[in-house]
């Protein structure tokens, strides 16, 4: 017990001396609208990013068809062109996965299953990488990160060695967090902004609605998987209305109902 506490205090020290000297600074996000204090510099966001990718690549395999990539990276790149955030290099990679799934990483990594790339068209493909894009854009995932592991977080981020056995357990903490999937407000704050940055790079935002559809029929058809792409996102009523109220459409009562879906 007493060696636990040594541990923990020294966590708690090792995270409070990274705020205090590594420095913070505040800034306009514009993503989330909204002035926003950060503990950490891209560069190190970048870092963090990189060793759970190593934990992503290292659990799922990706597709060997090469084709599937290029899709996916040439219209990642048009998106990551119109975002909020170019401050980083955007990665997009196809996991050989049936599930329709995909996850955005701290520092521009994006992973999508071949099971989405399957099922959605080029416009809908977009609105998905979109979305993903705005969690980065955003900084969701350091935020959930720094809320509920924080001491952990700054292990990782000071470590001089991304393969050392410390930094590889943090980053692998980092990967279930993360894959857990974002709070309800984070998602449908990424629908919005996801639906800005599909428009500016020249896709049909009202595809994020086809593709919600798709998404909504292949739940009923699959059993229930821990990591589903819509399983850690809100009911798709509300989806559905956030993205007709940031296009200026109508939205009706229908929007509202058959919210069975978790």
């Amino acid at each position: 017990m007493r060696d636990r506490l040594i541990v923990f205090l020294f966590f708690i020290f090792h995270f409070s001396f990274l705020l205090l000297f590594s420095g913070c600074a505040s800034e306009y996000n514009l993503a989330t609208r909204r002035e926003e204090t950060l503990f950490y510099s891209s560069d190190k966001e970048i870092n963090l990013g990189r060793s759970i990718a190593k934990q992503v690549e290292a659990k799922y395999k990706l597709a060997e068809d090469v084709s599937l990539q290029e899709r996916a990276d040439v219209i990642g790149q048009k998106i990551a062109v119109v975002c909020d955030r170019k401050d980083l290099v955007y990665y997009f990679k196809v996991i050989d996965e049936k599930e329709v799934n995909a996850v955005s990483l701290p520092g521009g990594f994006i992973y999508i299953n071949k099971g989405l790339m399957d099922i959605a068209s080029d416009d809908e493909l977009a609105c998905v990488i979109a979305h993903e894009v705005g969690h980065i854009a955003a900084r969701h995932s350091i935020k959930k990160l720094q809320a509920s592991m924080g001491y952990m977080l700054a292990r990782i981020l000071t470590a001089t060695a991304t393969s050392s056995a410390e930094a590889v357990y943090g980053a692998d903490l980092a990967f279930s967090e993360i894959m857990m999937g974002y709070s309800r407000d984070d998602e449908l704050l990424a629908d919005k902004v996801g639906i800005r940055y599909a428009q500016k790079a020249g896709f049909d935002p009202y595809a994020m609605i086809s593709f919600l559809g798709k998404l909504k029929e292949a739940k009923r058809k699959e059993p229930a998987a821990p990591l589903s792409y819509g399983r850690t996102h809100p009911y798709m009523a509300d989806r559905v209305a956030i993205v007709k109220q940031e296009l200026g459409e109508n939205i009706s009562f229908t929007d509202y109902i058959n919210r069975e879906e978790k």
